[in-house]
């Protein structure tokens, strides 16, 4: 067992980009899982936007770089169950693939019955395993995703999660039984790994009704059509959120050249309880981030090297570092409260797709108020390191220090024996 970052954002969806692409989301076109298309190139439907969560799903493949490669496209002999990202993989091969099982996970989700999601990952473990036996595939991608939405519904003790991970037990055992059967054991990588982490929420703010308050024409979902919108505000997990600011605009907006009147919003945001950090982008390669009550910091980076120089406060508790590598960087934060927040944040920050404001939630917090199906009770996407640190168990030792989810994908093409394309941010362990 092994203890690994995530990505910014932490959420379902992006989240997978590194397992199934060996990337970091943001670059590749998925800066969260609501985002706003400032070239209305992507999304052309009146409000320009995106939202994971519902129909859009099925549009991540299109939304994502066609330069990247997929598992599903280095790997033919593949298997994928509720994988979102499903670009290379035959139609054959696609557990919960079906218009019927769709909409059973619609109806589930936007009706609130958690315990559906239960009944749901019981089917696709049992189908996976079925699956396995029947064609033996080089690589198979399952995502159960029961203890998320019931963490989500009901917090991380409630009886639910315990069923959604014996669930993930279960599956385990059977398929590690079927590979025993069959002689096959020894040489099968079995990993488990999670996407993000959780953290209780106590309290919800409507970010988006705030920024109606300060007198803004403001879309969010579900209402993302309004003539005449200034703001945008997409909140993802929902700890964290982009704000895009004077949508009329097609070229992304950096701060220092913005208007004056974004400057009380930007302040306005920064002194919300809800809020712990901002990232304010200035410059391709550059940032300032912002704690609320801490100062702020400014960061700068090449492909090589970041540097992080405090101003005015030390948001991330980290000290002037002048020219450190991204490992440097990561055993520098692994520690503190924001693991890999220099890389995290350079990534973010340089996507084209991000806002001009991003935000990461305080504690006990998170950023959506409203049209939740699922109450919640637990939440992620912020940089907390209950957040950003997740669990990855093998069934066979390491041959380096495993550090990032995106070091997940080319170490499973490294147990496969198969090239590793150029391009990638993670590193293979195997």
């Amino acid at each position: 067992m092994h203890t690994v970052t995530s990505v910014f954002p932490s959420v379902t969806g992006p989240a997978y980009v590194p397992f199934l692409m060996g990337r970091f989301p943001g670059p590749i076109g998925l800066p969260g899982l609501r985002w706003y298309d400032r070239e209305r190139k992507t999304s052309r439907l009146p409000g320009h936007s995106r939202s994971y969560v519902g129909p859009e799903m099925r549009l991540i493949d299109g939304d994502m770089d066609p330069s990247a490669p997929t598992m599903f496209d280095l790997v033919p002999s593949s298997i994928g169950a509720l994988n979102v990202i499903n670009r290379g993989l035959d139609k054959h091969n696609r557990v919960g693939n079906g218009l019927r099982f769709i909409a059973r996970t619609g109806a589930t989700h936007f009706s609130g019955k958690v315990g559906g999601w239960l009944a749901i990952d019981r089917h696709v473990a049992g189908e996976v395993a079925k699956q396995i036996r029947l064609k033996r595939p080089d690589y198979v991608f399952a995502a159960l995703t029961g203890v998320d939405k019931t963490s989500h519904s009901e917090g991380h003790a409630g009886a639910y999660v315990d069923e959604a991970l014996r669930i993930v037990d279960n599956a385990v055992a059977e398929i590690r039984s079927d590979a025993e059967e069959r002689g096959k054991w020894d040489e099968t990588h079995l990993w488990i790994v999670s996407d993000h982490g959780h953290s209780p929420v106590e309290q919800h703010d409507d970010i988006a009704g705030f920024v109606r308050r300060m007198g803004f024409r403001t879309i969010a979902h579900p209402f993302v059509y309004r003539p005449g919108a200034e703001v945008a505000v997409m909140i993802s997990g929902n700890a964290m959120g982009h704000i895009y600011l004077d949508l009329p605009s097609r070229v992304r907006p950096y701060f220092p050249a913005m208007d004056a009147r974004w400057q009380p919003l930007k302040h306005a945001l920064l002194a919300r309880d809800s809020v712990d950090l901002m990232i304010i982008p200035v410059a391709p390669g550059a940032c300032e981030v912002h704690a609320r009550g801490r100062g702020h910091a400014t960061m700068s980076w090449t492909s090589a090297h970041i540097t992080y120089t405090p101003v005015t406060g030390d948001p991330l508790g980290l000290g002037p570092l002048h020219r450190v590598t991204e490992d440097e960087s990561y055993d520098i934060t692994f520690s503190t409260d924001y693991p890999d927040s220099l890389v995290q944040i350079s990534r973010i920050s340089d996507s084209p797709r991000s806002g001009e404001i991003i935000l990461s939630a305080a504690r006990n917090w998170d950023l959506r108020a409203k049209y939740e199906p699922i109450p919640h009770f637990s939440s992620h996407g912020a940089f907390h390191r209950e957040h950003m640190l997740v669990p990855l168990l093998m069934n066979k030792a390491a041959a380096s220090k495993p550090r990032r989810t995106v070091d997940v994908m080319p170490s499973a093409l490294a147990a496969l024996g198969l090239p590793i394309p150029g391009g990638l941010d993670g590193k293979s362990f195997i």
